[in-house]
């Protein structure tokens, strides 16, 4: 597991003495010399723990911690104080802020490494112990954000995907709703949002795309345009929901003249492998994310499928990657890879399982579909 750490203090050289334990055991550091630079790090950075020095010019270690305390993404890191004074009433102060220890700053190295060591394991085995209570409560009201199976058609074949970032429930959805034998919906979606915040909103998201889709239906009506339209204006005037959003491709597969009218939401495309064009086409999505504003338009594309072609939905997982702790997108990485499977002649499964698998390095919440013509 390798867990990630924040190191504030502005002795530089005591600084770098604890990163190189750290990292030489294990441990991915960042390190940096004021609470400025650390809450400047912290806007794309959560760490799994936070190590502070007090004594700091400016801002002092216990001000950091008060700042934190006030923040609903940081509050619950677990935070230490890496001190040279052992005064009681200072070290009760830093208690009363939820810190969970302090280190002195002349404890021999084992020591320090043990001490983390033991809080790290400690915090995981508790988080774990949470994971699987809330896991089997879902289980047990079947709260599912993914089918256990694809669809079977006549034309198209259907493979997907899906794997939560270090294995809890996130923000990404898929579904499928088969009209009849010639209409299914093809849905996937991605709420903004980490771990169990975007996946609670996830399942409201899906109430209303499924309600809407039959809804629509039963009217009479299969534009995607329009049942966006409705799942948009929802959630919008959903209190619930404010300011919550989510990027939403959806796909209406017409089986008997086998080909696809995409729709979506938010920035990812559709992707298609033209064996005509021998490319990757991009299919941009038209439409801005779901509940950022109370009236917007998804524009709908046909696509054509030749046999043997394929499609792709993603999620924002499968292009995103991390440098220096930074997270970073790069869709165009994706398609380079797609467009170097399919022309050294792998199969849609092979495919499936290059694209992700249990080795694969994940930042996020990594979801596909794979649309296939027969």
């Amino acid at each position: 597991m390798n867990n990630k750490i924040l190191l504030v203090d502005d002795e530089v050289l005591q600084l770098k003495i604890i990163e190189r334990l750290l990292k030489s055991n294990g441990y991915q550091c960042v390190s940096v010399t004021s609470v400025q630079q650390a809450e400047e790090v912290l806007k794309n950075f959560v760490p799994d723990l936070i190590i502070s020095d007090y004594e700091m010019p400016e801002a002092n270690g216990f001000v950091f911690r008060e700042r934190l305390l006030k923040n609903d993404d940081l509050k619950n890191v677990p935070f230490l104080f890496l001190t040279s004074f052992n005064q009681d009433d200072l070290v009760q102060k830093g208690l009363d802020l939820q810190a969970l220890d302090y280190i002195a700053k002349n404890i021999p190295a084992t020591q320090l490494l043990a001490k983390i060591n033991n809080i790290m394991n400690t915090v995981h085995e508790q988080y774990q112990k949470s994971l699987s209570e809330i896991t089997n409560i879902a289980k047990r009201l079947n709260l599912n954000i993914v089918p256990t199976k694809a669809p079977l058609l006549k034309n198209f074949e259907i493979h997907y995907f899906n794997h939560s970032y270090q294995n809890h429930p996130g923000g990404d959805f898929i579904d499928f709703i088969k009209v009849n034998d010639r209409y299914t919906f093809l849905i996937l979606g991605d709420v903004m949002g980490k771990k169990w915040g975007a996946w609670f909103f996830s399942f409201s998201f899906l109430s209303y795309i499924r309600a809407a889709v039959r809804i629509c239906v039963l009217d009479g009506t299969l534009s995607l345009n329009d049942i966006l339209k409705k799942i948009n204006k929802v959630i919008y005037a959903d209190d619930f929901l404010r300011d919550i959003f989510s990027t939403l491709s959806m796909v209406l597969v017409d089986d008997d003249e086998a080909k696809l009218i995409y729709a979506g939401a938010g920035d990812l495309p559709l992707l298609k492998f033209s064996y005509q064009h021998q490319q990757l086409l991009s299919y941009k999505s038209e439409g801005i994310l779901l509940g950022f504003l109370e009236d917007s338009n998804f524009p709908e594309q046909e696509i054509a499928f030749e046999v043997g072609e394929e499609a792709y939905l993603v999620s924002d997982g499968m292009i995103d990657f991390e440098v220096n702790a930074v997270k970073k997108s790069d869709i165009n990485l994706l398609k380079q890879r797609l467009y170097d499977l399919k022309i050294s002649g792998k199969s849609t499964e092979e495919i499936k399982e290059i694209l992700f698998n249990s080795q694969a390095s994940q930042i996020d919440d990594c979801s596909f579909i794979i649309i296939k013509r027969k």
